[in-house]
């Protein structure tokens, strides 16, 4: 079931929140697990089953783990414990390509491992099973992330503050995320299947298509993560954020600081710090740094154009960290012409099927092997998305948040202050009513990391 969809929107939500509010609130951990086991079960009903069983296996593990992590049993558990998730990942993403994925694998066993591991690092284990349970299967970061660490969230498992005006919040939040997905990612989806579709590609048709791209991947999950932390905060949980507007960035380093945060912290904490980070000397540190990015390209499918893709930006990187950086902060301006320029070519990467398509891809920007420069069906395409293009550049930007701000944040008893107060319910209430109307209308509604 996708956030973006009807019945999700005005069917199950509702009642799930209904459910929430109305249980004690010792029972409200138990009523999150019951609607996420059937938000997961609606789509995936097959593999329900394997995400109960890893919640199980996750569940005894860290008990285990933490009445033994003072003896050497502690860490032989905490071995098994991720060794059985990584076991059913790499089974299911990667051993049979004619398996459909489970949805929300990757997401969740990054969490169930992150969980064994601070309890072995001296957190103290979950005796709950429903506690545990819903937060490994809490459904509003369920399939898309951000990841969760336990450790992060272990407090609020225990006492959450519901308020309304944190629920409003995210509702507020939600509304954005959900326009953002629709309004913005669906679009330019649409126009980058018209680039692929095309028989008359060109130079133009190329450069519309990466660009596209690039604001679509960054709309699709940034949308997702801003409707996962709205519904975490309907439901008295503060997830982390997970993009910080990665597109104005100066760097890669900044880049990757700011792009799906959870995952590069989750790399950083679990596989690049133990596996020596830069405590080693510069040759076993550039080694770590090619071991986390080959990592980060697989995690996101067995194919070599993802491989490919995180070293690329192990390359990126290492060449920053041991000689650009200096070189790029002398002129702010170039350093974003470059990292933006970086950046697409990887979502181009990212974007094909194969190797040769990639190889196609990024040739057509530069009009490698005769491609024509421009094409009718180009212009026409360009034509028909240059207000969703424009604004997903715009909306890829602090700008609108800080407009937004400025009306939204005015100074108590001010005319903008007592306008907003009408003004911002009208206005996601509007957004969720357009909103809404696409979805009635339309049919393409993907979401790209349903995919990973």
């Amino acid at each position: 079931m996708a956030f973006s969809s009807i019945t999700f929107l005005y069917y199950f939500l509702p009642l799930a929140a209904a459910l929430y509010y109305l249980a004690p609130r010792r029972a409200k951990n138990a009523s999150l697990l019951l609607s996420s086991l059937v938000f997961y079960a609606w789509g995936e009903p097959k593999h329900a089953l394997l995400l109960v069983l890893s919640i199980v296996l996750g569940c005894g593990f860290g008990i285990l783990i933490g009445t033994y992590r003072e003896k050497s049993w502690g860490k032989a558990f905490c071995a098994l414990s991720v060794s059985v998730s990584l076991f059913f990942l790499l089974y299911f993403k990667y051993a049979d390509s004619r398996r459909a994925l489970p949805v929300g694998i990757s997401f969740y066993t990054f969490q169930i491992i992150s969980y064994a591991v601070d309890v072995y690092r001296k957190e103290p284990a979950q005796r709950s099973l429903v506690d545990l349970a819903a937060y490994i299967a809490m459904f509003p970061q369920l399939v898309a992330g951000p990841i969760v660490r336990y450790a992060a969230i272990a407090g609020q498992l225990k006492a959450r503050i519901h308020s309304w005006d944190l629920a409003a919040s995210g509702i507020g939040r939600f509304v954005i995320g959900l326009s953002k997905k629709v309004l913005l990612a669906n679009q330019l989806g649409e126009a980058c299947s018209q680039f692929q579709a095309s028989m008359e590609k060109s130079v133009l048709f190329y450069w519309m298509n990466a660009i596209a791209f690039t604001l679509q991947i960054y709309f699709d999950f940034s949308g997702y993560s801003d409707m996962a932390i709205g519904l975490g905060r309907l439901f008295g949980f503060r997830l982390p954020e997970n993009f910080r507007y990665p597109y104005i960035s100066a760097s890669i380093t900044e880049f990757w600081r700011r792009w799906h945060i959870s995952l590069g912290s989750w790399f950083r904490d679990y596989v690049y710090i133990p596996l020596g980070g830069n405590r080693k000397g510069k040759k076993r540190q550039l080694l770590n740094i090619l071991a986390v990015w080959a990592l980060t390209g697989l995690w996101h499918g067995a194919a070599w154009n993802f491989l490919l893709w995180g070293l690329y930006f192990a390359a990126l990187l290492i060449a920053e960290k041991f000689w650009l950086l200096p070189r790029l902060q002398k002129s702010r301006a170039l350093s974003r012409i470059y990292t933006l320029f970086c950046v697409m070519l990887g979502f181009v990467l990212f974007q094909a099927e194969s190797l040769a398509q990639a190889a196609a891809n990024i040739g057509g920007l530069f009009g490698v092997g005769g491609v024509p420069l421009a094409s009718s069906e180009a212009f026409y395409c360009f034509k028909s998305f240059a207000l969703v293009l424009l604004a997903g550049i715009f909306g890829a930007t602090p700008a609108a948040r800080h407009m937004a701000r400025r009306l939204f944040l005015a100074p108590s008893g001010s005319k903008a202050a007592k306008l907003a107060v009408f003004l911002e319910p009208l206005l996601l209430a509007l957004l969720l009513a357009v909103v809404t109307a696409y979805l009635v209308d339309g049919t393409y509604n993907p979401f790209l990391y349903f995919r990973f």
